[in-house]
Protein backbone atom coordinates (compact mmCIF):
# COMPACT_ATOMS: atom_id res chain seq x y z
CA UNK A 1 0.00 0.00 0.00
CA UNK A 2 1.38 3.32 -1.01
CA UNK A 3 2.04 6.20 1.20
CA UNK A 4 -0.45 9.17 0.27
CA UNK A 5 0.71 12.95 0.55
CA UNK A 6 -1.69 15.97 0.23
CA UNK A 7 1.04 18.90 -0.50
CA UNK A 8 -0.31 22.64 -1.19
CA UNK A 9 0.40 23.47 -4.79
CA UNK A 10 1.43 27.04 -3.95
CA UNK A 11 3.21 26.75 -0.89
CA UNK A 12 4.52 23.02 -0.74
CA UNK A 13 4.82 21.92 3.01
CA UNK A 14 9.05 22.00 3.56
CA UNK A 15 8.41 18.91 6.23
CA UNK A 16 6.50 16.60 3.45
CA UNK A 17 8.60 17.85 0.79
CA UNK A 18 11.56 16.21 2.40
CA UNK A 19 9.94 13.56 3.32
CA UNK A 20 9.26 12.37 0.00
CA UNK A 21 12.99 13.05 -1.01
CA UNK A 22 13.83 10.68 1.32
CA UNK A 23 11.72 8.17 -0.09
CA UNK A 24 12.99 8.95 -3.61
CA UNK A 25 16.57 8.21 -2.04
CA UNK A 26 15.45 5.02 -0.68
CA UNK A 27 14.88 3.42 -3.91
CA UNK A 28 10.66 4.71 -4.34
CA UNK A 29 8.45 4.93 -6.86
CA UNK A 30 6.49 7.84 -6.85
CA UNK A 31 3.64 9.70 -8.08
CA UNK A 32 4.01 13.33 -8.35
CA UNK A 33 2.16 16.59 -10.09
CA UNK A 34 3.80 18.56 -12.76
CA UNK A 35 2.15 21.24 -15.43
CA UNK A 36 1.38 18.50 -18.04
CA UNK A 37 -0.36 15.83 -15.83
CA UNK A 38 0.76 13.60 -13.14
CA UNK A 39 3.93 11.90 -13.26
CA UNK A 40 5.88 8.56 -12.55
CA UNK A 41 9.53 9.10 -10.84
CA UNK A 42 12.10 7.87 -9.33
CA UNK A 43 15.89 8.10 -8.32
CA UNK A 44 18.52 8.73 -10.89
CA UNK A 45 20.30 5.85 -9.76
CA UNK A 46 17.99 3.37 -9.09
CA UNK A 47 17.92 0.91 -11.63
CA UNK A 48 14.93 -1.12 -9.85
CA UNK A 49 12.81 1.75 -9.73
CA UNK A 50 13.54 2.53 -13.40
CA UNK A 51 12.37 -0.71 -14.30
CA UNK A 52 8.75 -0.43 -12.87
CA UNK A 53 8.03 2.53 -14.11
CA UNK A 54 9.05 1.16 -17.58
CA UNK A 55 6.41 -1.63 -16.67
CA UNK A 56 3.54 0.48 -15.01
CA UNK A 57 3.65 2.37 -18.58
CA UNK A 58 3.95 -0.69 -20.21
CA UNK A 59 6.94 0.94 -22.74
CA UNK A 60 10.36 -1.21 -23.33
CA UNK A 61 13.73 -0.08 -23.21
CA UNK A 62 13.62 1.82 -26.46
CA UNK A 63 10.99 4.30 -25.14
CA UNK A 64 12.81 7.73 -23.46
CA UNK A 65 12.81 8.47 -19.89
CA UNK A 66 13.13 12.02 -19.10
CA UNK A 67 15.69 13.25 -16.93
CA UNK A 68 13.15 16.17 -14.86
CA UNK A 69 15.53 18.87 -13.62
CA UNK A 70 14.87 22.09 -11.32
CA UNK A 71 16.54 24.27 -13.99
CA UNK A 72 19.17 25.13 -16.20
CA UNK A 73 22.48 24.82 -13.80
CA UNK A 74 22.11 21.21 -14.10
CA UNK A 75 21.36 20.75 -17.90
CA UNK A 76 25.53 20.66 -18.62
CA UNK A 77 26.18 17.77 -16.78
CA UNK A 78 23.42 15.44 -18.50
CA UNK A 79 23.49 16.89 -21.93
CA UNK A 80 25.49 18.40 -24.34
CA UNK A 81 24.17 21.83 -25.97
CA UNK A 82 24.85 24.14 -28.47
CA UNK A 83 24.26 28.06 -28.05
CA UNK A 84 21.10 28.43 -29.76
CA UNK A 85 19.98 25.02 -28.70
CA UNK A 86 20.76 26.82 -24.93
CA UNK A 87 18.96 29.88 -25.83
CA UNK A 88 15.53 28.05 -27.17
CA UNK A 89 15.74 26.24 -23.89
CA UNK A 90 16.33 29.22 -21.86
CA UNK A 91 12.94 30.87 -23.75
CA UNK A 92 10.81 27.34 -23.26
CA UNK A 93 11.33 26.87 -19.33
CA UNK A 94 9.97 25.90 -17.38
CA UNK A 95 7.16 24.82 -19.13
CA UNK A 96 5.37 22.01 -20.76
CA UNK A 97 8.43 20.60 -22.68
CA UNK A 98 10.20 17.44 -23.13
CA UNK A 99 13.92 18.00 -25.11
CA UNK A 100 15.46 15.32 -26.71
CA UNK A 101 18.89 16.20 -26.52
CA UNK A 102 22.52 14.53 -26.93
CA UNK A 103 23.30 12.64 -23.52
CA UNK A 104 26.76 13.34 -21.86
CA UNK A 105 28.79 10.13 -19.76
CA UNK A 106 26.93 10.56 -16.39
CA UNK A 107 23.60 9.64 -18.36
CA UNK A 108 23.50 6.10 -16.98
CA UNK A 109 23.34 3.88 -20.36
CA UNK A 110 19.72 2.39 -19.22
CA UNK A 111 18.10 5.92 -19.29
CA UNK A 112 19.41 6.67 -23.30
CA UNK A 113 17.72 5.88 -26.34
CA UNK A 114 19.49 2.13 -26.84
CA UNK A 115 20.49 3.63 -30.51
CA UNK A 116 20.85 7.47 -30.23
CA UNK A 117 22.67 8.24 -26.84
CA UNK A 118 20.12 10.83 -26.48
CA UNK A 119 17.76 11.55 -23.29
CA UNK A 120 14.90 13.64 -23.10
CA UNK A 121 15.07 16.86 -20.80
CA UNK A 122 12.36 18.69 -18.58
CA UNK A 123 11.94 21.21 -16.30
CA UNK A 124 8.61 21.25 -15.22
CA UNK A 125 6.03 24.67 -14.54
CA UNK A 126 4.69 23.51 -10.69
CA UNK A 127 5.95 24.00 -7.38
CA UNK A 128 5.47 21.29 -6.19
CA UNK A 129 7.84 19.01 -8.42
CA UNK A 130 10.17 21.96 -8.46
CA UNK A 131 10.31 22.04 -4.54
CA UNK A 132 10.93 17.86 -4.50
CA UNK A 133 13.45 18.81 -6.77
CA UNK A 134 15.31 21.32 -5.46
CA UNK A 135 15.58 19.18 -2.31
CA UNK A 136 16.53 16.35 -4.19
CA UNK A 137 19.56 18.43 -5.51
CA UNK A 138 19.43 16.21 -8.70
CA UNK A 139 16.87 15.28 -11.55
CA UNK A 140 14.53 13.02 -11.11
CA UNK A 141 13.76 9.97 -13.37
CA UNK A 142 10.46 10.17 -15.19
CA UNK A 143 8.26 9.85 -17.04
CA UNK A 144 4.57 10.54 -17.77
CA UNK A 145 1.45 8.82 -16.06
CA UNK A 146 -0.23 7.58 -19.29
CA UNK A 147 -1.06 4.08 -19.00
CA UNK A 148 -0.71 1.54 -21.34
CA UNK A 149 -3.89 1.91 -24.01
CA UNK A 150 -4.52 5.25 -23.02
CA UNK A 151 -3.27 8.50 -24.55
CA UNK A 152 -3.67 11.47 -21.91
CA UNK A 153 -1.89 11.74 -18.25
CA UNK A 154 -4.06 10.50 -15.13
CA UNK A 155 -5.24 13.77 -13.57
CA UNK A 156 -8.11 12.35 -11.03
CA UNK A 157 -5.87 11.41 -7.70
CA UNK A 158 -8.49 8.96 -6.68
CA UNK A 159 -8.50 6.91 -10.26
CA UNK A 160 -4.87 6.89 -9.47
CA UNK A 161 -4.79 5.68 -6.12
CA UNK A 162 -7.49 3.01 -6.97
CA UNK A 163 -5.08 1.89 -9.47
CA UNK A 164 -1.72 2.22 -8.52
CA UNK A 165 -1.65 2.71 -4.81
CA UNK A 166 -0.19 -1.35 -4.71
CA UNK A 167 2.34 -0.47 -7.55
CA UNK A 168 4.22 2.78 -6.23
CA UNK A 169 5.33 3.75 -3.30
CA UNK A 170 4.45 7.24 -2.31
CA UNK A 171 1.52 9.60 -4.43
CA UNK A 172 1.49 13.36 -4.05
CA UNK A 173 -1.88 15.06 -4.41
CA UNK A 174 -0.51 18.71 -5.32
CA UNK A 175 -3.55 20.50 -6.71
CA UNK A 176 -4.86 20.91 -10.27
CA UNK A 177 -2.48 19.72 -12.60
CA UNK A 178 -2.20 20.15 -16.67
CA UNK A 179 -4.27 17.45 -18.52
CA UNK A 180 -2.33 16.97 -21.43
CA UNK A 181 1.09 15.36 -22.10
CA UNK A 182 4.46 17.86 -22.59
CA UNK A 183 4.84 18.70 -25.89
CA UNK A 184 8.55 16.68 -27.32
CA UNK A 185 10.55 18.25 -29.17
CA UNK A 186 14.10 16.96 -30.58
CA UNK A 187 16.61 19.41 -30.65
CA UNK A 188 19.70 16.95 -31.76
CA UNK A 189 18.92 17.68 -35.97
CA UNK A 190 19.95 20.69 -37.48
CA UNK A 191 16.17 22.23 -37.13
CA UNK A 192 13.31 21.40 -33.91
CA UNK A 193 11.79 18.50 -34.75
CA UNK A 194 8.20 17.24 -33.26
CA UNK A 195 7.96 14.47 -31.67
CA UNK A 196 4.98 14.39 -29.89
CA UNK A 197 2.21 17.41 -29.68
CA UNK A 198 1.13 17.86 -26.75
CA UNK A 199 0.66 21.08 -24.27
CA UNK A 200 3.70 23.23 -24.92
CA UNK A 201 2.99 25.65 -28.52
CA UNK A 202 5.19 25.07 -31.18
CA UNK A 203 5.21 27.48 -33.55
CA UNK A 204 8.39 29.92 -32.26
CA UNK A 205 10.24 26.46 -32.86
CA UNK A 206 9.33 27.21 -36.56
CA UNK A 207 7.52 23.96 -36.24
CA UNK A 208 3.70 24.83 -37.61
CA UNK A 209 0.85 24.80 -34.85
Amino acid sequence: MSQFFMIHPDNPQARLIKQAAALVREGAVIVYPTDSGYALGCHLNDKAAVTRIRQIRGVDDDHHMTLVCHDLSELSHYARVDNAQFRLLKNNTPGSYTFILEATKEVPRRLQHPKRSTVGIRIPDHPVALALLVELSEPLISSTLILPDEFQPLTDIEKIRELLESRVDLIIEGGTVGVEPTTVIDLTHPEPVLVRRGKGKVDHFGIAD
